[in-house]
């Protein structure tokens, strides 16, 4: 379907899926390579587009470059400043020959880059000059996949402008292949445990380092993907604590709340329904872990005035 909530289901795309689960991981580790780091790793991340995915501008010598998965044409374009272009072809192929192409297209603009070529937070983590095992690419899934995207992006972006303090973009995660949109408290955090797979325990660190309340959106968790949110550390009682929709509920073994895609789909509102489960779950975290209630409070008039305005 290509309604405006597309309907996409796991089991039916999974090769696909982790086949371009690989490849964002290689594009997104080609941006970490050039971006100047960022807090929390806001630097490796890759953004929705109006095409599919991209890493937004990277710095290279006096120029700038980008990558863009194109999920309407079905090609990695690798743009420069300068005018000139590479295109690598998104159809199935194993994650082996879609990294020698990529980097073989970087080479030929004068690119010059070295990644970590191994996959982070998967298990098993094979080498991607080595992965002929992903090797699916099923077009029209891929598009829907990034429709799901978009419209995550666009309830996330509508949420975020409630919050005065420290707050992430909406980002593309390619560790875990998912959508996030993070809030700060502005306090400290203690050491975060670790434990990803093939993922070393001073990123999880650094990306924890202060007390927060995320949510967003993957591929995973319910029969077509959900959203979800959490907090760290979690306050005692968040795992108790009822929220909004009724669909919604606290998965102890992943340690935060889900709403299956197909929740809200079937919604009557879909944009209501995901907003009241943004909207319950940071109050949750926020209530029960003491937030300023400042940082909630000040923009409450913004789009009153704006309308007002207009």
């Amino acid at each position: 379907m290509t309604g405006a909530w597309p309907r996409l289901r796991v089991a039916d795309w999974t090769d696909t899926r982790n086949t371009l689960h690989m490849w964002t991981q290689i594009v997104g580790k080609i941006r970490m390579a050039h971006a100047p780091s960022v807090n929390h790793w806001w630097h490796v991340t890759l953004y929705p587009t109006a095409r599919g995915l991209g890493t937004s501008a990277i710095p290279y010598a006096n120029e700038v470059f980008d990558l863009e998965f194109d999920f309407v044409d079905h090609v990695l374009r690798i743009r420069v400043s300068d005018g000139r272009h590479r295109q690598v072809a998104l159809e199935p192929k194993p994650v082996a020959v879609f990294h020698a192409e990529t980097m073989a297209a970087l080479a030929g603009l004068g690119i010059e880059t070295t990644i970590h070529a191994v996959p982070n937070e998967v298990e098993p983590a094979i080498p991607f000059a080595e992965d002929q095992e992903h090797d699916a690419y099923d077009g029209e899934a891929a598009r829907l996949f990034w429709r799901q995207l978009l419209q995550a992006d666009r309830v996330l972006g509508r949420f975020r402008t409630g919050f005065a303090g420290k707050a992430s973009p909406v980002h593309f995660f390619w560790g875990a292949m998912d959508l996030a949109y993070t809030r700060f408290s502005g306090r400290g955090a203690p050491p975060h445990p670790g434990g990803a797979p093939n993922c070393p325990p001073e990123v999880m660190r650094e990306g924890y380092s202060h007390e927060l309340a995320s949510c967003g959106f993957w591929p995973g968790g319910g029969a077509e993907g959900a959203f979800y949110a959490y907090a760290y550390p979690e306050p005692p009682g968040y795992a108790d604590r009822a929220v909004l929709p009724a669909a919604a509920g606290y998965d102890r073994g992943m340690g935060e709340f889900l709403l299956p895609y197909e929740a809200v789909a079937e919604s009557a509102d879909p944009d209501r329904t995901v907003g009241d489960f943004l909207r319950s779950t940071f109050a949750a975290a926020a209530d029960l872990g003491g937030w300023d209630p400042a940082l909630t409070g000040a923009l409450a008039g913004l789009t009153v005035a704006r309308k007002t305005v207009e």
